[in-house]
């Protein structure tokens, strides 16, 4: 199953998606079907008003996730062409939800960077509230995947050893368009899916999510020992090599360049850069 966030004349309507046609579950958006419990017979029945895919916009998946997860250093690619050495343990830092925008939003590029780079993500949807999970949890959990691009200032990132600062700048990450549920992908919660990343048609980044080093199941379970994830919390699974920061000479997003980040089965964001309206 395929489900959304979409915009409407009324507010945003959470939608199961068939094909072109999108119908209407009930509830604003993905966080309060799922905070519904048993959502997903729900949603396979629902019979509401519909629309044609073509007369939408989505917007972000979930527009208020009590929280954002993010994971650095988690494709063997990324880590080796960043010059740093396999981690034991995951990378986390965090993204606050004014840094959320929709699957063909556009990507505001702040005034204070010069570094502005790319960073094509799985991303895990949160299903039921968990805590301390174990491997069993963890898999049940897991209500479905969506794309992320985690869009970076590498310049702030790196001005100290936290990253925060250069990972969440206002309306920079898209998310979306659906999430799909892990039935529907190859390898269920473990899903081996080709994921790509584009600026104005070059393809920048390209690999499989089966070779993530801390898999989705195992990242719900170490997250969710330090904090309880609940029903629409995202965990971003981290990026594969191809990033601007690490190509010689570097390269990076300006203002005008469509970002096109995709994986296999799951989505595809279409993103330009826009200088920032503030």
């Amino acid at each position: 199953m395929k489900v959304a966030t979409i915009r409407t004349a009324d507010g945003t309507r959470a939608v199961r998606v068939d094909g072109d046609t999108l119908t209407d579950l009930g509830v604003p958006d993905v966080r309060a079907l799922l905070e519904t419990g048993d959502w997903q017979k729900a949603a396979a029945a629902a019979t509401g008003r519909t629309w044609p895919g073509a007369d939408v916009t989505f917007a972000t998946l979930v527009p208020q996730p009590s929280k954002v997860v993010c994971v650095g250093l988690n494709y063997r690619t990324h880590i080796q062409e960043m010059g740093r050495d396999l981690p034991q343990h995951p990378t986390l830092f965090t993204k606050f939800a004014d840094t959320l925008i929709g699957a063909h939003d556009d990507i505001h590029r702040p005034v204070e960077t010069d570094k502005l780079d790319w960073e094509a993500e799985l991303t895990v949807v949160i299903g039921k509230p968990v805590r301390r999970a174990d491997a069993a949890a963890a898999e049940a959990a897991i209500a479905g995947f969506t794309v992320m691009n985690d869009i970076t200032c590498r310049d702030f990132q790196f001005r100290t050893k936290e990253w925060t600062q250069g990972k969440n700048w206002d309306s920079s990450t898209p998310v979306g368009p659906v999430m799909v549920t892990p039935d529907e992908l190859p390898g269920g919660v473990r899903p081996a899916l080709a994921i790509s990343c584009q600026v104005d048609g070059e393809l920048m980044q390209k690999d499989s999510t089966g070779d993530l080093l801390f898999d989705p199941v195992a990242l719900v379970q170490y997250v969710s020992t330090i904090i309880r994830l609940n029903p629409g919390d995202l965990i971003a699974t981290g990026t594969p090599g191809g990033v601007g920061h690490a190509r010689k000479p570097e390269v990076y997003l300006h203002a005008g360049q469509t970002v096109v980040t995709e994986i296999e089965g799951v989505g595809r964001l279409e993103n330009v850069v826009v200088a920032d309206p503030a």
